[in-house]
């Protein structure tokens, strides 16, 4: 439950995130840091979507496998915990390599974009940890 919590907030991060860049939201409350000049830089789109737009499927992707590992008849999926282990890894290495573009090339800092990335960290551990700790 706790990854489905992590991936609910993360739907509603990314969506915030997305509102913004679609237009929808005129400025950005980030307090400090420069998050509208990572937003609407030129990699603030990717494959043509606001990469905010693929952080909400990337975490309804991972709120709807977490859902469905509480469920009795997929609580023992092995199928479904490597998911999460794949799905999470994807995301985070996806992360890193948006954080990168942030520090090095952007050279400005979003406080929502880190703290997707936190999330995205603790989900890929917590999908590590249930994998390792199940008694297949």
């Amino acid at each position: 439950m706790l990854m489905a919590l992590i991936a609910l907030i993360g739907v509603f991060v990314s969506l915030y995130l997305t509102l913004y860049k679609l237009g929808y939201i005129g400025t950005l409350a980030c307090g400090t840091g420069s998050c509208e000049s990572v937003q609407l830089s030129k990699w603030g789109d990717f494959l043509g979507l606001p990469v905010a737009a693929w952080g909400v499927a990337y975490y309804a992707v991972v709120l709807a496998l977490a859902m469905a590992g509480v469920q009795e008849r997929f609580a023992q999926s092995r199928r479904l915990t490597s998911g999460l282990v794949w799905v999470t890894g994807g995301g985070l290495l996806f992360s890193l390599w948006l954080t990168y573009l942030e520090l090095f090339v952007i050279h400005a800092i979003c406080r929502w974009c880190v703290g997707s990335a936190a999330m995205t960290v603790v989900l890929f551990a917590l999908a590590v940890w249930d994998s390792k700790s199940r008694d297949w």
